[in-house]
């Protein structure tokens, strides 16, 4: 199969245009998609020029990589938030030029009771890893997070790399465990931080705070991540805008 060139427009994006409508006419979610290589034979450009088309779709949320298994269609009908490697408290906090810290309170694995396999997608009894964080920015404490994660996808997950390496989670997920952040559906409401995160976060008792219910996906609309985290009032400002 060929497709005509236009001159005007770098030849990767005209392969990733063309990809894109073969996976919009004949895949399905989590379809594997061709090989480089048959790629490569099918519309007659190099290897280099398929990764670039690869790397684009990539990009944009059409497909995902599953490292030594290939390249897969990925789910666009979610209707949930799309975010980046960027959301993340370590990089959030670095845009803002400030040095992000955290300090591991917990992290200790156990077993699924109902609530928690409903968020998970994973059966009562099943193992999850619970992992308890301080987040800081410039020395300041910032947050608390309270993340559960299902044990099976994630086993031997260091604390090591999060709290002495200050590693961010998504980072780890990504390189140790292959696992990309596409999609979260997340829940902010105002409350009162209760008095042992009080403690942690260096305010008084009683203090109102924000409150955060995050639930992360990955490229094969999988639950990798369930996060409850209370931050401090004075320390957050979100800026929401309105486009007619």
């Amino acid at each position: 199969m060929e497709f005509k060139y236009n001159e005007k427009q770098p030849v990767y994006e005209q392969l990733s245009d063309a990809l894109r409508e073969q996976i919009k006419k004949n895949y399905k979610p989590n379809d594997k998609l061709l090989s480089e290589r048959e790629i490569m034979k099918r519309y007659k450009v190099s290897r280099n020029t398929v990764r670039e088309a690869l790397n684009e779709l990539e990009h944009i949320g059409y497909i995902y990589r599953q490292h030594g298994k290939g390249t897969f269609v990925a789910n666009m009908a979610s209707n949930t938030t799309k975010i980046g490697e960027e959301y993340s408290f370590s990089e959030q906090m670095k845009s803002l030029g400030r040095k992000p810290e955290t300090v591991i309170l917990e992290m200790v694995e156990r077993t699924a009771n109902e609530y928690f396999s409903k968020k998970l997608h994973i059966n009562v009894g099943d193992g999850m890893i619970k992992l308890k964080r301080l987040r800081k920015a410039d020395g300041i404490p910032m947050m608390i997070d309270r993340t559960y994660l299902p044990a099976k996808k994630f086993k031997g997950i260091s604390a090591y790399e999060l709290d002495t390496q200050q590693r961010s989670l998504y980072n780890v997920f990504l390189e140790d465990f292959g696992e990309r952040v596409k999609l979260a559906d997340e829940t902010l409401y105002a409350g009162i931080i209760s008095d042992e995160d009080a403690k942690q976060l260096d305010i008084a008792s009683n203090s109102p705070g924000f409150m955060f219910q995050r639930t992360t996906y990955n490229h094969k609309n999988e639950v990798i991540e369930y996060t409850v985290s209370s931050a401090r009032g004075d320390q957050f400002v979100y800026n929401i805008k309105y486009k007619n």
